[in-house]
């Protein structure tokens, strides 16, 4: 591993040296399918845990969000760890802490204790995660070997979503608590071959911004909190005013400070470029969508349609294989069409899927409300979730790419969790009216309900990507801007 003597004087170590560079990117891809998966690998166990422990509705979205407000909210304190204390060093301690943590959770006796140790899972995840996405730059010279990896980065982050239901419906066969110790195998070995096959990234000289990190944590589950306690007590009961008064309070003043800061934990600068601003408000509202639709999909298929968890989970199979097609494909596309053009069609016909879905009924059947709609997101999120990840990166100092990357998956984490909030919400207000009469048809209107309000997510991510970002020249889709 050669170094060099980059523009601004620090030393950077010459990517693409590495002795097994296959074996690399499967350690960093293992790594970033183990986080991203655990984000919906639990959502198919949700009735069987609902059930276990008897949670309500909106107390069982706290087993979803746990994870993603602690992943979210910390990784920008992840991506900045990394940066300064060496990348590869923070992505094994980050998967250390959380394969123990899923160890735990695996053996939770109560809610609360399944509870904390997903919120410990998010704090590893978000230490491992957005290293795992910085050290491809580390790792793989920029040209061919970088956009192939990139490439193959943006399968398994955008397929993982849906693997994750595959997965779990496979594995609630046997209990629900192998959702958790899943995690304990990849994650020991993760932590064993990263020292072997990856290089340590070079530090960086600076601190942590600690008051920053606090805030970009705290306010987020506020926010999300406040759409919660809005479900079960009302737009207007204290705890809910609250929450959302202290939220705004807070990431306000996390804007302040991180806009003072000498070394900020999200550098604005990262949202200075008009194309990688949208393109975060775009994966932010994309994964809003999609996790609102992976939490109550399931909850339909095996409460309204009496589908057993494994056949959910394979009921998934259809939207990932599309998914997983169209991500591969897109790097080749955007050569000849630039990425705008990926990000309104994927945006069309994610909205599309969308809006289908919004047509259940208690009499629809599986393959005429469910597959379809979810073939249509799969493919739409498929085109979107690599044209996103090459804008991001475009550009990005060396020094701020662990900032940039971290903010990225923060957009996501944040985006789905502020989804499933929002929908538990919307879900309880639909379907309050009927939930006296009969259960079912209650259940159905919720649910209809907050498959709405993922349509009106996935329409306000179709405006941005037709105004907001700009259009590119064909051939530069995997160069820098």
């Amino acid at each position: 591993m050669t170094k060099s003597i980059a523009t601004d004087g620090s030393v950077n170590t010459s990517a693409g040296r590495v002795a097994h560079p296959g074996l690399a990117l499967a350690v960093i891809v293992c790594c970033q399918l183990m986080m991203v998966l655990d984000g919906t690998i639990v959502n198919i166990a949700l009735p069987k845990i609902q059930a276990a422990m008897t949670l309500s509705t909106g107390n069982l979205s706290w087993v979803v969000n746990a994870y993603t407000l602690t992943f979210g909210g910390l990784l920008l304190l992840g991506g900045r760890a990394g940066d300064i204390l060496g990348r590869r060093r923070v992505l094994v301690a980050g998967v250390l802490l959380f394969t123990v943590a899923a160890a735990i959770g695996g053996m939770a006796p109560t809610a609360g204790w399944l509870i904390a140790a997903r919120a410990v899972m998010g704090v590893g995840a978000a230490i491992a995660a957005p290293t795992a996405l910085g050290l491809i730059a580390t790792t793989f010279a920029e040209g061919p070997a970088r956009v192939r990896a990139l490439t193959v980065f943006a399968v398994v982050s955008a397929s993982s979503m849906a693997l994750g239901l595959i997965v779990g419906g496979a594995l609630v066969t046997l209990s629900w608590r192998w959702v958790m110790w899943i995690n304990v195998p990849i994650g020991l070995a993760v932590a064993i071959l990263a020292p072997l096959v990856l290089p340590e990234s070079p530090r960086s000289s600076g601190r942590f911004d600690a008051v920053g990190a606090l805030l970009s944590a705290i306010g987020p589950v506020l926010l999300v909190y406040g759409f919660i306690a809005a479900s079960s007590q009302g737009w207007l009961a204290p705890v809910t005013l609250g929450s959302f008064s202290a939220a705004i309070v807070l990431l306000g003043a996390f804007l302040l400070v991180e806009s003072r800061a000498e070394q900020p934990i999200m550098p604005l600068s990262l949202f200075a470029n008009r194309d990688r601003a949208g393109a975060y408000a775009i994966r932010l509202l994309l994964t809003a969508a999609m996790s609102g639709y992976m939490f109550f999909v399931p909850l339909f298929m095996q409460d309204v349609l009496g589908v057993g968890p494994l056949a959910t989970g394979l009921g998934f199979l259809p939207s990932t294989i599309i998914l997983v097609t169209a991500t591969r494909l897109t790097g080749r596309v955007m050569a000849r069409t630039g990425r705008k053009p990926m990000l309104v069609a994927g945006a069309v016909i994610t909205a599309a899927g969308m809006l289908w879905l919004c047509t259940i009924s208690r009499e629809s059947s599986y393959v005429s409300a469910i597959l379809a709609p979810m073939v249509l997101t799969g493919l739409g999120a498929g085109l979107l979730f690599v044209a996103l990840t090459f804008v991001v990166l475009a550009e990005v100092p060396a020094e701020q790419s662990g900032a940039a990357s971290g903010a990225l998956q923060s957009m996501q984490q944040f985006g789905g969790s502020l989804g499933v909030a929002v929908q538990v919400t919307v879900f309880a207000a639909a379907g309050q009216g009927l939930a006296g009469l009969d259960k079912l048809d209650g259940l159905v209107t919720g649910i209809r309900g907050a498959f709405v309000a993922g349509t009106v997510f996935s329409i306000v991510l179709l405006v941005i990507a037709v105004t907001v970002v700009r259009g590119q020249p064909a051939g530069a889709a995997g160069s820098r801007n």
